[in-house]
């Protein structure tokens, strides 16, 4: 590369705004490789392609990193049953450190200085990209434009982006029959923005995109039975066979969820910055697997083992995942620590799905081996001695007794 040229990688989508992005970085004097990552949505590549090349991109590159984002995020965040305030299972935070990183890997490989991405200035994405940029690679410049107020100032809203994609010769098309954003991935679709904006109103009924209308899914339900081990699927039987590669069995629960209408949600969340944001988000396979794989736990694991793993594992990595900063010391501690207490989650979980509703219809185990039939049974002893309850509730009692509550609470 020439001293004097300036190189960037920026993640380009195809749409209006990185299109803009793509040809205002050239107009600022950079020369720009595209990257467009394949998380699964549907897109079609070659026309982006061709569309980016149009607009003056040197080069384009686009990665399938389908099965990468499974192995990599995907299952690792299911092991420890992630979830962000209580509802969110984090489609869109597992994907970008996925992205991110073959983003670094494309600037190193082309000699680039910088890298950049089309992110808007109040939202949770540029965080989660940046964050992961610099702990890959520290040195990075990176590029925002819309927080650059050169960039902002210029391009105030969606006219002037249109009417600079008219200068340009960009291709747009324009629609307003779907008013709101979204991004989709294989484990998700979300949607923000737009007339969702207001929290008082209902989504509008053909707003999505991945499950049927649970009203709408078949009237008998579907019966499945999903197999762990170590807290990871390994095999999966349903009416359309068995699967046991586990990237196929993601797939598949995506299958089974979709046709019954399973993993729709309607939230407010808490956004890093401490903006309040309205998200709608479909969710299929994984919400069947969290259930399967939560289920499966409370046959199998200690009591307090999994008390802790729920406060210190899944409650921190869901906020870390969140909050882009995945590439840290504190993830690594994290899913090793899980990993610890994933070692007796083996066995079986089945399920019946059924008009956008998960249920658990049994479980088994060898490794259960807290589980005791005979000593859980109310028709029998089973070696248990009634009389060491006695004991075990006066010594509980006596905090409670000492300590004058009882006065406040009659």
């Amino acid at each position: 590369m020439p001293e004097d040229v300036k190189r960037c990688v920026l993640a380009y989508s195809g749409g209006l705004d990185t299109s803009c992005i793509l040809a205002w970085l050239i107009e600022q004097g950079w020369e720009v490789i595209c990257y467009m990552a394949n998380v699964g949505q549907e897109e079609d590549w070659e026309t982006a392609r061709q569309k980016a090349l149009g607009v003056g991109a040197k080069k384009v590159y686009i990665e399938d990193l389908r099965d990468e984002f499974i192995h990599d995020t995907v299952l690792p965040a299911a092991k420890c049953n992630a979830i962000y305030e209580n509802v969110y299972l984090l489609g869109t935070s597992l994907a970008r450190p996925i992205i991110a990183r073959r983003q670094i890997q494309i600037a190193e490989k082309e000699n680039c200085i910088a890298v950049s991405h089309g992110c808007t200035g109040k939202g949770n994405d540029q965080v989660r990209f940046e964050l992961a940029y610099y702990a890959l690679k520290p040195d990075i410049e990176v590029i925002a434009p819309w927080r650059l107020p050169v960039f902002f100032d210029r391009f105030a809203g969606r006219t002037d982006l249109l009417n600079y994609a008219a200068e340009k010769g960009i291709p747009v098309t324009q629609t307003t029959k779907k008013p709101w954003s979204m991004d989709e991935n294989i484990v998700h679709c979300s949607y923000e923005a737009g007339i969702l904006e207001d929290p008082s109103l209902a989504p509008p009924a053909d707003m999505w995109t991945l499950t049927v209308d649970p009203k709408d899914a078949p009237d008998e339900e579907e019966e499945l039975a999903v197999h762990f081990e170590k807290g990871n699927p390994c095999k999966l039987e349903c009416k359309d066979g068995v699967f046991s590669d586990v990237v196929k069995i993601f797939h598949q629960l995506n299958t089974i969820a979709r046709r019954n209408g399973v993993g729709r949600i309607d939230i407010v969340e808490n956004r890093f910055s401490g903006l309040k944001s309205r998200g709608c988000y479909e969710t299929p396979g994984l919400t069947i697997l969290r259930s399967a794989h939560m289920d499966l736990e409370g046959l199998t694991m200690e009591r307090e083992v999994r008390a802790l793993r729920d406060q210190f594992v899944t409650f921190n990595l869901s906020k870390i995942l969140y909050n882009g900063q995945y590439f840290s010391p504190c993830t690594r501690m994290l899913l090793a620590a899980n990993d610890v207490s994933q070692e007796v989650v083996n066995g079986v979980v089945k399920l019946a799905v059924y008009k956008g509703n998960v249920s658990v219809r049994g479980r088994k185990s060898d490794t259960a081996r807290l589980y005791d039939e005979k000593l859980a049974s109310m028709d029998e002893l089973g070696g248990f001695d009634p009389t060491w309850t006695s004991g075990f509730i006066q010594i509980e009692s006596i905090r409670l007794r000492n300590s004058d509550e009882g006065k406040y609470w009659l």
